[in-house]
């Protein structure tokens, strides 16, 4: 190819279609090769060629349908443009094909098809000079690859092979396109100076299913946003926030609706908006008033509403006190989350639940920041913007089970929303800005203070919520769970009566817990039986002949809880109605419920030696822990079962060692009558049950009357339980959950407990009624411990009067 003026391009060339767009002298196309026919084009002429002239190729408009599966070549279009070649691009996603990057040259025209297959040649005619597309006139012919609505006028630009006719064609779009962008750019400007509404409309923009105009969806979008402005700056939010809200809506102007980083920021300036900055609820400070709401809500837990009462009374005096930071600590149950529900109600403040029970990613507190996808505010920020105000009650629920992982500590982001000092700036990390959360009451709920980090538990107010007694669970089920359980089965006191002496029945004998939820799925399932027998006898009723049936007898059948058939007997007379009140005695309770689930095993489990009880705490509450100890012939071993931990497992080797060391002062022998304990002798403690685990120290002074009656041979009393740490000179040290532990003593129907005397002041806490009905033996040494835990005691005149009355 000369260099001179004239370039002249091959008589020859290989014809390449396209469907996306008309490719014109002097312009650039990046344009997809995957039919058969272009592919081969590629690889033979292009991959394959050496010289400049193989990468001259014809680029000729496919004006037929792009889709068609036909072999047959199509009707080409006899006026194409030669192009260079200038990039090849390949690839096999999602099917093999050719990426191709061509650069117009000049236009031809086809005078003979030479070939068609495997890819089309053609005889072609230069119809212009080169040189005039590469010095000035490429302004007006690019104008075609602006919108694929231009097609067919490229495709006529394309046919003008005189420059006159071309202008013709081109300069009458070019005149319809300024006048546009000049009235697009007029309204623009008249929406930003007087914010009214100017319909702006531009020729072929028109969308084309629809009657709103691109223009028209632009200014409804800008009103949103002059309206969000508004808003902005009408909000009470603090200065710090308005500002960086100012500075986000100025940007929001100038920012395209298509980028992404619109919707995100438009979403961030709403949020902003809605969060209520200095919204507020005003408390109902009436304590008479709130002692009767508290007293009607909850039953007991006098400890508690005293705290909540001395708040509304500091508040009464202070407007502006900060909002408490109280921890409910207590098993399940016994109604922790609906105190909390309760305070709000007392309060008249709005109320939301956050339930932290395995979070362990530390952005649902502080939230995440605004460069990630899907980011939003942290739980905080989420419920002040569901509440609506800046002074709710928030609950904290299961703070005690949050979860460490690869994404943060979520308990160490609680450590600024849960202090005094510092919430009054929280900064979530999707709003990066400070809030204030000193007025939010924050109430958080856990089962035991053992897994809730020390900083953490150091920003919170412990309260403790122990079990109930037998008696107050009585009181909480006839003032607030059965007439609850009788709404809910569409049942009246007039058609079931349960007695205080039913209710006892299944407290002690259907459930063993702190709480009463248990006992409320028990009487759930009493009414869902009475509820069967009561619509029985209403379809019995409505029948006519009712009276061949015979007369009715009193309730002696009761379904049980899954309605088995087999339960039901055959007799005519129990298909009558009941008469009413329905009324459930133990008779019912047996039929309705099964056979009783636990019974008193107590007296059963002591009737030999090497088996004490003692009193273990668990975050579901108190129970009775029975040790037992056996021993046999063998080379001085002890063995330990039970699942027990690591600190348990050293409070029996602190016993036996105990118990060897002082075996002569209490005539302990082996079986062979030797004062060492493990001569030829191996012992087994065993704590059932075996698939609890078990640990802590309280259980030293059990194994150690445990062992002290394996080898004395003597019965440890069978109404005494006991608990304590023990030291290695025989010392017994203070342990915790005093109260849970007596509840459980209580429940189980013993009547003496072994407690440390440092415990004496944690007495103090339980109810009246309750110590009245337990004999306290507070000990500071083992020799008390086994004095009191053995009929007659334990010292050695007592046990040389024991050895002679068997002699």
């Amino acid at each position: 190819m000369a260099a001179g003026s004239a370039i002249q391009i091959p008589t020859r060339l290989p014809l390449l279609l396209t469907h996306e767009s008309v490719l014109l002298p002097g312009s650039t196309m990046r344009t997809s090769v995957d039919s058969p026919r272009n592919m081969q084009l590629v690889r033979s002429r292009l991959l394959k060629g050496t010289s400049l002239r193989s990468t001259i190729i014809g680029v000729i408009p496919n004006t037929s349908d792009p889709t068609s599966d036909c072999d047959d070549l199509p009707n080409l279009h006899r006026i194409g443009t030669a192009a260079l070649a200038v990039q090849v691009v390949g690839s096999n996603w999602p099917k093999p094909h050719y990426t191709l990057l061509v650069t117009g040259l000049c236009r031809f025209q086809i005078l003979q098809l030479l070939k068609e297959k495997p890819y089309p040649v053609a005889e072609v005619q230069q119809l212009d000079r080169l040189e005039q597309f590469t010095n000035g006139h490429k302004s007006e012919e690019e104008l075609g690859e602006l919108s694929e609505q231009f097609y067919k006028y490229a495709v006529q630009i394309l046919d003008a092979v005189r420059l006159e006719e071309r202008f013709k064609m081109t300069i009458p779009l070019l005149v319809r396109q300024i006048e546009g962008l000049k009235l697009l750019q007029k309204t623009r400007k008249s929406k930003q100076d007087d914010d009214k509404r100017v319909v702006a409309i531009r020729p072929n923009r028109r969308i084309s299913h629809g009657s709103i105009t691109e223009d028209e969806e632009e200014e409804e979008d800008h009103d949103d946003v002059v309206v969000l402005e508004k808003k902005i700056r009408t909000s009470s939010m603090s200065e710090q926030a308005l500002k960086v809200c100012l500075k986000e809506i100025k940007r929001l102007k100038k920012m395209p609706q298509s980028m992404p980083e619109y919707a995100l920021t438009r979403n961030y300036l709403e949020l902003m908006v809605e969060l209520p900055w200095n919204k507020s609820t005003k408390d109902r400070l009436e304590i008479r008033a709130a002692r009767i709401v508290l007293d009607n809500d909850h039953y007991a837990m006098e400890k508690l509403k005293k705290r909540v009462l001395e708040y509304l009374a500091v508040r009464q005096l202070k407007n502006n006190l900060k909002g408490p930071i109280l921890c409910f600590v207590g098993p399940p149950g016994v109604g922790k989350t609906s105190v909390g529900r309760s305070i709000a109600k007392t309060l008249g403040r709005e109320f939301h639940r956050i339930a932290l029970g395995g979070v362990c990613d530390q952005s649902d507190i502080r939230g995440h920041r605004r460069t990630y996808v899907g980011s939003m505010p942290g739980r905080i920020i989420n419920g002040l913007k569901t509440v609506g105000v800046n002074n709710p009650v928030f609950l904290l629920d299961e703070v005690d089970k949050l979860a460490k992982s690869l994404q943060g500590d979520p308990a160490a982001a609680l450590l600024e929303v849960l202090d005094p000092e510092q919430n009054h700036s929280f900064t979530d990390h999707y709003l990066n800005v400070a809030f204030d959360l000193s007025q939010v009451l924050f109430i958080a709920t856990a089962n035991t203070t053992a897994t809730i980090p020390p900083a953490l538990l150091d920003r919170m107010e412990v309260i403790q919520v122990p079990g109930y007694t037998q008696e107050e669970k009585i009181e909480i089920a006839h003032r607030h769970l059965i007439p609850k359980q009788l709404e809910l089965h569409g049942l009246t006191p007039q058609q079931i009566q349960i007695p205080h002496v039913t209710t006892l029945g299944i407290i002690t004998r259907y459930t063993r817990e702190a709480g009463v939820r248990a006992l409320d799925r028990k009487l759930g399932a009493i009414c869902r039986a009475v509820a069967v027998k009561v619509a029985e006898g209403q379809h019995k009723e409505a029948k006519p002949d009712r009276a061949e049936v015979g007369e009715g007898e009193d309730f002696k059948e009761h379904v049980t809880e899954d309605a088995k058939p087999e339960s039901i007997s055959d007799t005519a007379d129990l298909a009558l109605p009941p008469e009413m009140p329905i009324l459930i005695d133990f008779h019912a309770l047996k039929d309705i419920l099964g056979p009783p689930m636990y019974d008193m095993e107590v007296s059963e489990r002591l009737n030999q030696p090497g088996v004490a009880i003692g009193l273990a705490w668990t975050p579901l509450g108190g129970e009775i822990m029975f040790v037992e100890a056996s021993r046999m012939d063998g080379e001085g071993q002890l063995t330990l079962t039970g699942q027990l931990g690591d600190v348990m497992k050293e409070s029996a080797h602190l016993a036996i060692s105990w118990l060897r060391s002082n075996a002569k002062r209490y005539q302990l022998t082996n079986a062979s009558g030797s004062f060492d304990l493990l001569d030829n002798t191996d012992i087994h403690l065993h704590f059932p049950a075996g698939a609890v685990t078990k640990d802590g120290p309280s259980a030293g002074v059990t194994i150690v009357t445990c062992l002290a009656s394996l080898f004395s041979g003597r019965l440890v009393c069978s109404d005494v339980a006991m608990t304590g740490e023990i030291t290695l000179r025989g010392l017994v040290l203070p342990v915790g959950g005093i109260k849970d532990k007596v509840l459980a003593a209580h429940r189980a129907g013993l009547k003496r407990i072994i407690i440390p005397q440092r415990n004496e002041k944690d007495l103090e806490e339980i109810a009246a009624h309750v110590r009245q009905d337990l004999t306290f033996v507070l000990a500071g040494c083992l020799e008390e411990v086994l004095n009191a835990a053995f009929d007659g005691g334990f010292a050695v005149k007592a046990r040389l009067e024991h050895l002679n009355s068997k002699l």
